[in-house]
């Protein structure tokens, strides 16, 4: 059946402020204090209207200070004004002082907006274990509000702003037209290292001038983080600050909740946002050379497919082989059965792409070449099907290198 609207995507799409009804800033206010005031770390985003807002956070059970408030204030209020970020500093394990911090951040910017400071979310990346310089910090927020605009240069100010390792701003525009009412997505998302599956040191800001509640904004959002952000690892590691924040304005008029086709709309362009920046942050991972999606099919169940995806994804042996170009398949099998989901190895199917490398537990030699050819590539796919079942499940994931080493060692 034909779909009943139309959308397109714009990779790389300046950002945030394309969508009507938000303005955004990036300013540089020296948070890390190496006096390098030509390096933007302080991002603001406000929108015109009060926005329904929904986030999902970080798994981890240290859970640095802007969660802890996000999280307070979702619930305090369904309509959120305006969302401050800074990078250079986490202000994660920084006790009562880090809650304290936060907070003031938070009024800071609602006293420039005369809203509540729970209309307002705050977000941290960078070292931990620091306090912030507030007094650095209020004079940004002072900078940034000043500054606020919907042009491009202020769109990418703010997608640099949030950077810490990342080698490039991440950002992507959705257009949907629904019975010739049309409405925008636009995302930017920071990271690249301590990626993890349930969300890593990263975060995504998502702008929609769409019209939706609060409840369905929420499903809608938790299941599109679910199938892109909580499938891609770089390293392994889960970080202390994962956020992803949507705000919808409403400005278009167009109604979501109320409308079938608008919600399939709605739910399919915030994927394909959710989808484009979670494969730009895995392409940006620390000194990375590959991206390989890994893919299980013929499980018995989802849970049995994400279980193997995950131990062939975050396995040391198998991101040296893939960085090494070694088409190493048996570390491939190693990790799906050190998942212990019960597979049967006599009915494993592996592929590199298209090429089978094992058949019914067997090893097929004969295209080893083109294992080699395959695994040189800076993308490729590799696919076991388990032969136990319809359900599939699959991430995205990157090579490991000295390189990381090296820039992880520390000073």
């Amino acid at each position: 059946m034909d779909k009943k609207y139309r959308l397109s995507v714009a990779e790389d799409a300046a950002g945030l402020g394309l969508v009507g009804g938000f303005k955004v800033a990036g300013v540089a206010c020296d948070i890390r204090g190496n006096g390098d005031m030509s390096r933007l770390d302080m991002a603001l985003i406000v929108s015109d209207k009060l926005s329904s807002a929904a986030g999902v956070f970080t798994t981890n059970d240290v859970k640095a200070a802007p969660v802890l408030v996000d999280i307070s204030h979702l619930e305090q209020s369904e309509k959120i004004k305006a969302v401050v970020a800074n990078s250079g500093n986490a202000n994660a394990s920084t006790g009562a002082r880090g809650i304290e911090d936060a907070l003031k951040e938070c009024a800071l910017v609602a006293e420039k907006l005369s809203v509540k400071p729970e209309q307002v979310l705050v977000c941290s990346t960078g070292r931990i274990g620091e306090f912030l310089p507030m007094e650095k910090i209020s004079d940004g927020i002072g900078k940034a509000c000043g500054g606020l605009s919907s042009s491009p240069e202020q769109s990418e100010a703010a997608a640099r702003a949030i950077m810490t390792s990342d080698t490039r701003p991440k950002t992507v525009l959705a257009e949907v037209c629904v019975k010739e009412k049309c409405f925008k997505i636009a995302g930017m998302a920071k990271g690249a290292g301590m990626i993890e599956p349930n969300m890593a040191t990263m975060l995504a800001f998502i702008a929609s001038d769409a019209k939706i509640s609060q409840p369905l904004l929420k499903q809608i959002l938790r299941f599109c983080v679910n199938k892109t952000f909580n499938r891609i690892t770089v390293d392994g590691d889960m970080s202390t600050n994962d956020t992803v924040i949507s705000l919808c304005n409403g400005e278009s008029e167009v109604e979501i909740d109320a409308d079938a086709d608008a919600q399939e709309a709605f739910k399919e362009a915030l994927l394909a946002v959710c989808r484009s920046l979670a494969r730009k942050i895995v392409g940006d991972g620390e000194k990375i050379t590959k991206v390989v999606e890994v893919k299980v099919e013929g499980a018995r169940d989802e849970e049995q497919a994400e279980k193997i995806c995950r131990a062939i994804g975050n396995s040391l042996l198998v991101k040296s082989s893939w960085y090494g170009c070694d088409p190493n398949w048996g570390r491939l099998a190693d990790a799906a059965g050190y998942a212990r989901t019960g597979l049967n190895p006599d009915k494993l199917d592996i592929f590199y792409d298209n090429v089978p490398v094992l058949k019914g537990g067997c090893p097929l030699s004969e295209y080893k070449e083109q294992w080699r050819d395959i695994v040189k590539r800076k993308n490729f796919t590799v696919t076991l099907n388990l032969n136990l079942g319809n359900a599939s499940e699959s991430i995205l994931a990157a090579d490991l290198t000295e390189g990381y080493v090296n820039f992880n060692k520390g000073e």
